[in-house]
């Protein structure tokens, strides 16, 4: 392997319940594909790409000196309808808050995150649709 590595652990916890984190780091996500005690391997999917893109897009603002004072993002992953029902679309609704911010700015923002700087995004299929709107506050 060349170039970054990241290394996590999963432990089965019973169920379809799994805790994960890097090894010897006591900060885990619990995923649980029930949905009881966490969110189910594709909604952390789902959350990791709304992660990815929220730390570029206030990365991006702050460099701009229009720091982001809120940021909410809501997200609808199509799934398909066979086995495995992997994603097949994904919109992305982003709500930011912050004095200052322009909206050509933070439109800016998210299309550079999304299709440039977001490595959990270019992780994923390159042909799956991904579509985001923009709320400012």
């Amino acid at each position: 392997m060349s170039g970054k590595v990241s290394e996590v652990t999963v432990r089965w916890d019973g169920a379809h319940r799994f805790d994960g984190g890097r090894p010897g780091s006591a900060a885990t996500i619990r995923l649980d594909a029930s949905g009881e005690t966490g969110p189910s391997p594709v909604d952390a999917l789902l959350c990791a790409l709304a992660g990815c893109t929220g730390v570029d897009i206030v990365d991006i603002l702050e460099k701009r000196r229009t720091p982001v004072t809120s940021l909410d993002i809501a997200m609808t992953g199509q799934r398909a309808d066979a086995t495995p029902a992997r994603l097949t679309a994904i919109e992305l609704r982003y709500r930011i808050g912050g004095a200052g911010i322009e909206r050509t700015h933070a439109e800016r923002a998210i299309e550079l995150a999304v299709t440039k700087y977001c490595s959990v995004r270019d992780s994923l299929d390159p042909a799956m649709r991904i579509t985001w709107t923009l709320e400012l506050v």
